[in-house]
């Protein structure tokens, strides 16, 4: 087959490495790509948002199979285009996506499918906003409607900084003047994913990331600064009333809409006492979570890509390894404000050399042989190990192999697994 993955960051990667090694795979191209993919898939010099010219080298190159990594393409009907010039595609459709793509959208569709998640107020205007946090208080969660890179998300512990970043939102900081207020919940976050063709669902891993940008999850919410999985919370009891109760009632209520989901579907949770409820979805692969999830799948990839796109999953499995995979993210300094680009990263091939690790790309370039930075999250640095101490301290062992003083990571990621593995 010949597959077109698009993507350019750390979780495109991941599945360009997964999908490379899969024997369905005959050529794999990948557009815009990165420096790391550039090793192991053809990278093109395409534009994603330009539909008419991926159709026409799709058609050119004869794509079997294209995979579209981000939200961006995915809520901007990529798979929409494609799938009409007769291109199979991995993906939901721009309707599909709102689910990802408007907040309000999902917690709409929670409310009319009795789907478990936080009250919730939505608003377009301002002043009913700020009314309705008065009236509510705080703890509260604000949040930007739409695609916001991981960044429109508020935990908010006062009134004050509630309206501060109600301010921001109608103030175009994220790109619309939307948002969606939501009661504060208290419990352990985890992520859920499961393949879907529209009518079957197929669990796949679960995860936990660490969002914001401090050790000891302080500081401002990232795109993710590490993750690991299996979610040590998860319990399989967990894992199917999740199953059951949030993600077949959502792809049941998008199939009503006459909108099958096809793709992968991301459910992120929040375990509370009253059981796991959802706090939003994603209609891609996770941001550092693709890269543990990659690292633990047993399985062809492709032939779970497929199967999603043919209706089959009904028929299919999916197998993990038992080890933990564990990541950790390396940024340029600044991140998640503004970084200088360009800075020189060595080490790299020492570092990737290491016995279970890999280095997943994503803000990388490459200039005058060398790699240098060029975004705020650069580098995933992934391994695998029985326990999740053993999977950080082989992490952290090739983050110390890689030569770049002009970057940072947290030195913590997976804290809350190791205290609950070493009290066991």
């Amino acid at each position: 087959m010949n597959i077109l993955l698009i993507g350019s960051g750390g979780r495109e990667h991941a599945l360009a490495w997964a999908i490379a090694n899969s024997p369905l795979c005959d050529k794999l191209f990948c557009a815009p790509g990165n420096p790391g993919i550039d090793q192991i898939a053809r990278v093109i010099d395409l534009s994603i948002t330009d539909h008419p010219a991926v159709i026409d080298f799709c058609q050119r190159e004869k794509i079997d199979l294209v995979v579209v990594g981000p939200e961006g393409p995915l809520v901007a009907g990529l798979g929409d285009d494609l799938r009409a010039a007769g291109i199979k595609v991995f993906g939901p459709s721009k309707f599909a996506a709102q689910l990802e793509g408007s907040k309000g959208f999902t917690k709409d569709i929670c409310a009319k499918y009795d789907i478990a998640t936080a009250a919730y107020g939505r608003f377009r205007d301002k002043a009913a906003a700020l009314a309705y946090l008065d009236a509510q208080g705080a703890p509260i969660v604000i949040k930007a409607d739409g695609l916001a890179a991981g960044k429109g998300v508020t935990v908010a512990m006062d009134i004050a900084e509630a309206r501060a970043a109600v301010e921001d939102i109608f103030s175009g900081k994220f790109g619309g003047a939307e948002c969606v207020i939501e009661e504060f919940l208290e419990g352990e976050e985890a992520s859920f994913f499961v393949l879907t063709d529209g009518t079957h669902a197929l669990p796949l891993a679960t995860a936990q990331d660490h969002k914001r940008v401090g050790d000891g999850d302080t500081g401002p919410n990232t795109g993710g600064m590490g993750a690991y999985s299996p979610a040590p919370c998860m319990t399989q009891a967990l894992c199917d009333e999740t199953l059951e109760k949030i993600v077949k009632p959502t792809i049941r209520a998008l199939s009503d809409m006459g909108h099958p989901y096809v793709g992968v579907l991301y459910a992120g949770l929040i375990l509370t006492r009253q059981g796991p409820k959802l706090i939003e979805y994603n209609a891609r692969f996770g941001d550092p979570e693709a890269q543990v999830l990659m690292m633990r799948l047993k399985d062809d990839l492709v032939t779970l890509l497929l199967a999603s796109c043919d209706g089959t999953l009904g028929k299919m499995s999916a197998r993990w390894f038992d080890d933990v995979a564990l990541t950790v993210v390396m940024c340029a300094k600044g991140y998640p404000g503004e970084v200088i680009k360009g800075t020189e990263i060595r080490g790299l091939e020492g570092a990737a050399a290491m016995e279970g690790v890999e280095i997943f790309h994503a803000g990388t370039a490459s200039k005058d042989g060398k790699i240098v930075a060029n975004g705020g999250r650069v580098l995933s640095v992934t391994a695998r190990g029985r326990t999740v101490q053993e999977a950080q301290a082989r992490a952290y062992a090739a983050v110390d192999r890689i030569d770049w003083p002009e970057g940072f990571c947290r030195r913590d990621i997976g804290w809350r697994a190791i205290e609950k593995e070493n009290s066991r």
